[in-house]
């Protein structure tokens, strides 16, 4: 199947005889299409994570970003003028290439964090500004919810009694907290900013792989970098590097930034349970719950009684 549609993106986006590598293979699966005018980046996307119309927009939204100047994949028309190709049950799509080494593959330092949060302000800054199409859809961010995007992180089975009530309190909590807070906060975030998505060349940062984005709070996006950051720099230097690039452009609440990094740490703990057969996925549970402890200790210290 997979040579079937390479072969109808060929023809689709006029590729002719252009070498096509295979460099990816996760969720989706990426490769690089050696043209004569410069090399792209062809996506095949995994069958039912998104729907034609989510896929559509995220391509949209990909299209404003690098209009106005954002270092991002930008989507190639083909001869028809649409961006994305239906064919033998998949969808495809087909980037500029953006040059640059993983952010996770070179040392951290304050400096590139604080560009990085810098950058997450200038992607929400322009997303603000922006109309989208009337057509215009992505998935909403539900994290305390009865059946949360990344699933119920409290009923994780490797919880012990003391873990699980501590989740499960911390889960009714913030879903009190998060109610009060202004709509004003909700938008369109990437909502996944770790350094594997983020390339760096010639100290460009350069964000990829928006199949998590959609709607949400802002500070979600900041906590996602925040949270990883401590990870490599407990001390959290990183993190506070994080919150000065992103402050210098958007206002930020130190105590609503301590719930979301709770909340995105105790996403994974959601996210892998379905996982759990994977080979090494115990020991990164372990992480994932202990960091969420962690995480949940350190909002706790920081709200009001």
């Amino acid at each position: 199947m997979t040579d079937a549609v390479i072969a109808a993106a060929r023809d689709y986006w006029g590729l002719g005889e252009a070498p096509i590598t295979l460099i990816a293979a996760r969720e989706n699966r990426v490769y690089r299409v050696d043209r004569t005018c410069g090399p792209a980046a062809l996506r095949l996307h995994r069958p039912g994570y998104r729907n034609q119309a989510e896929l559509q927009s995220e391509l949209e939204w990909m299209a404003m970003l690098a209009g106005h100047g954002m270092h991002v994949p930008a989507p190639i028309a083909a001869h028809d003028g649409s961006y994305l190709l239906e064919t033998e049950a998949t969808s495809v799509d087909l980037l500029t290439w953006l040059d640059g080494a993983p952010l996770s593959s070179v040392p951290a330092t304050q400096t590139l964090y604080h560009d990085l949060g810098r950058l997450t302000a200038q992607m929400q800054n322009h997303a603000d500004a922006w109309q989208p199409p009337a057509d215009f859809t992505r998935p909403t961010w539900d994290l305390v919810g009865e059946d949360p995007t990344w699933g119920r992180f409290w009923e994780n089975p490797e919880l012990d009694a003391r873990e699980r009530t501590l989740l499960a309190s911390f889960r009714d909590r913030a879903r009190v907290q998060t109610a009060a807070l202004q709509t004003e906060g909700i938008g369109l975030i990437h909502a996944d900013l770790v350094p594997d998505n983020v390339l760096i060349s010639g100290g460009q940062l350069s964000p990829i792989d928006f199949d998590d984005g959609g709607f949400g709070h802002r500070l979600f996006d900041v906590a996602t970098i925040t949270h990883r950051s401590r990870r490599t720099d407990p001390s959290g230097g990183l993190a506070d590097a994080v919150i000065k690039g992103y402050g210098s452009l958007r206002p930020l609440d130190p105590a609503t930034l301590a719930l979301f990094e709770a909340l995105r740490a105790c996403s994974y703990v959601g996210w892998n349970m379905s996982r759990l057969a994977e080979t090494g996925a115990m020991d990164r549970n372990a992480r994932f719950i202990s960091e969420a402890v962690s995480s949940i200790g350190r909002y706790l210290g920081q709200a009001q009684p």
